[in-house]
């Protein structure tokens, strides 16, 4: 079986969210601005996944090989100022958040922790404080989390400068 494109990239960039919920569309209009405005190397796969990010991780546990970084960008709720963009740890990912990158739901079964500990994937995890997300369905990023696309794209695009030297 022949192993999908996106598997056999460097870095696997993964835009995280759900845009019929406000401020949660975040790490989708990132993965969008990056491939919009960015001439990425080649070694590099930019994707909006948007609800649909456990698929793909649970490809990457199963596989032998694949990319060996996996950048996920996702809007949460830190309690800092909103659009203030950061780098989080895995322990950091806040309970509700967990559960989005879970096999069945299960905290304990955080395939993004399987990754790093057990496939040796350096997992690095780009989050925006939301300003808020609603109960119901309501499009549109707020203006504070709107202005920090293009600083999280730009984090995302140096981090790779970085490392390709």
């Amino acid at each position: 079986m022949e192993v999908p494109e996106l598997y056999q990239k460097r870095v696997l960039v993964l835009g995280c969210g759900n845009i019929l919920f406000g401020d949660d569309g975040f790490g989708v209009e990132v993965a969008n601005c990056l491939n919009e405005r960015y001439d990425l190397p080649s070694d590099v796969e930019v994707m909006d996944v948007g609800t649909g990010v456990r698929d793909i991780l649970f490809n990457m546990v199963l596989m032998q090989g694949g990319p060996s970084k996996l950048i996920v960008v996702d809007a949460v709720d830190k309690g800092r100022r909103p659009g203030e963009v950061f780098k989080i740890s895995l322990d950091e990912i806040p309970k509700n958040k967990v559960d989005d990158f879970s096999m069945h739901q299960m905290p304990s079964s955080n395939m993004l922790s399987e990754l790093r500990d057990f496939c040796g994937v350096d997992v690095v995890v780009v989050a925006c404080q939301v300003k808020r997300i609603p109960e119901e369905i309501e499009t549109g990023l707020s203006e504070e989390v709107k202005k920090a696309i293009p600083l999280a794209s730009e984090l995302i695009v140096e981090s790779l400068i970085k490392e390709n030297g």
